[in-house]
């Protein structure tokens, strides 16, 4: 099994859904993962070191101000593009706490 495939099990797993082989399926046609109420896409990234070290700096810092109590997150925002396109980034271990507490495991939106 190549480490792209083993790696869309794995967080398919973690996530509570199931990986969608690649077989006959175009880009944007379905998700990596299928899920209840998530569109999953997963990217793995080569031996570069990811994120880049401006974003790993956004994330440390958020963690460093959340007190160890709160859910860290980095917002990306692009200079006069609407907020509502605006990208979330938070680790994924911080997510499955969030997603195993919250109601959205109960009420797909």
């Amino acid at each position: 099994m190549t480490l792209w495939k083993a790696v869309e099990r794995r967080i398919a797993d973690l996530l509570g859904g199931e990986r969608v082989p690649i077989t006959g399926r175009q880009r944007g046609d379905v998700p990596d993962v299928e899920h209840p109420w998530l569109s999953i896409e997963i990217k793995l990234r080569g031996k570069e070191k990811f994120p880049p070290a401006w974003i790993s700096d956004a994330l440390d810092q958020a963690i460093q101000s959340s007190d160890g109590k709160k859910c860290s997150i980095v917002v990306f925002h692009g200079y006069g593009d609407s907020y509502n396109d605006a990208v979330v980034m938070m680790k994924l271990g911080d997510f499955l706490k969030l997603k195993s507490s919250s109601k959205w495991e109960k009420t797909p939106q």
